[in-house]
């Protein structure tokens, strides 16, 4: 049987506000038929803090650190929490609800998606599993995470490694159709990462970094040998073809689609009305 293909685009490094506005133009122009699904991936520059569409900018982040470290800043149109993109492969998958492999359900469409990430994973020989949480505990994490980062524990399907994440994903659904983008780490600077958020005191900060070591842990840090972004871009690139049954087929941008992602760019999400609006 011959393979529904998809769209691949691989936009490189791009500033924060051109990643999240190719997003959504992504979600737009699927939305309308102009494009089938899409896969993308792409990386950061400068290396970003993005922070979930519900999180408080100014009551959660300390932004003279971000500053201090030459940071973009950027709100994402999804949800969950905050991000450093530095090291990392970060993707994102752009499909109709209506697509006949996609579960109406939030998390079982999270499942079926994040399938492209467990056989990039297992491309890379890392034994990755999808993290379900089982006690009633661990489900109210879920709901009320005490901490602004994202990696501080693994949600419903989000890939864990040895027990730890090793991949953060949120998802948006809107004019019908799924937008779910995440960060696959390759490497991650903690002090880094921790030095971006305001806590009550530095006890509470030193206690949330302690307990993170425990549940996040990026790729070069247990693998048996050192991950590329290139070997990372190869491993998933099939492991997407492979997890949603498709063909990828390269696609660039044209100078008209260029222009149009620029555009909500700079008006959306270089604005201090969307970054800052809770």
């Amino acid at each position: 049987m011959k393979k529904e293909v998809w769209r691949f685009i691989d936009s490189g490094n791009c500033s924060p506000s051109f990643n999240m506005a190719l997003d959504e133009a992504l979600l737009d122009w699927h939305s309308s038929g102009k494009i089938p699904p899409v896969v993308r991936f792409y990386g950061w520059n400068p290396p970003t803090l993005s922070i979930g569409y519900f999180q408080k900018a100014e009551k959660e982040i300390d932004f003279e650190a971000v500053k201090a470290h030459s940071l973009g800043f950027v709100r994402r149109p999804t949800g969950g929490r905050g991000v450093l993109h530095e090291h990392e492969l970060t993707y994102s998958v752009i499909v109709s609800e209506e697509h006949p492999d996609m579960p109406q359900s939030v998390t079982e469409a999270y499942r079926v998606i994040s399938e492209g990430l467990l056989k990039g994973f297992q491309n890379l020989g890392l034994e990755a599993y999808f993290a379900v949480p089982k006690t009633a505990a661990e489900r109210d994490a879920l709901k009320n995470p005490r901490s602004s980062v994202c990696f501080d524990a693994p949600s419903w399907y989000e890939l864990v490694v040895e027990g730890r994440k090793v991949a953060g994903s949120a998802q948006t659904r809107q004019k019908g159709v799924i937008l779910q983008h995440g960060s696959i780490l390759l490497d991650l600077d903690e002090e880094k990462l921790f030095s971006l958020f305001k806590y009550p005191n530095e006890r509470v900060k030193e206690r949330m970094k302690k307990a993170f070591k425990d549940k996040a842990v990026a790729i070069n840090s247990i693998s048996s040998r050192r991950i590329t972004l290139e070997e990372a871009k190869e491993a998933f690139y099939k492991g997407f073809a492979e997890g949603l049954l498709v063909e990828l087929e390269p696609y660039e941008l044209s100078a008209e689609e260029l222009s149009y992602v620029e555009k909500l760019a700079k008006e959306r999400y270089e604005s201090d009305e969307w970054n800052f609006k809770r």
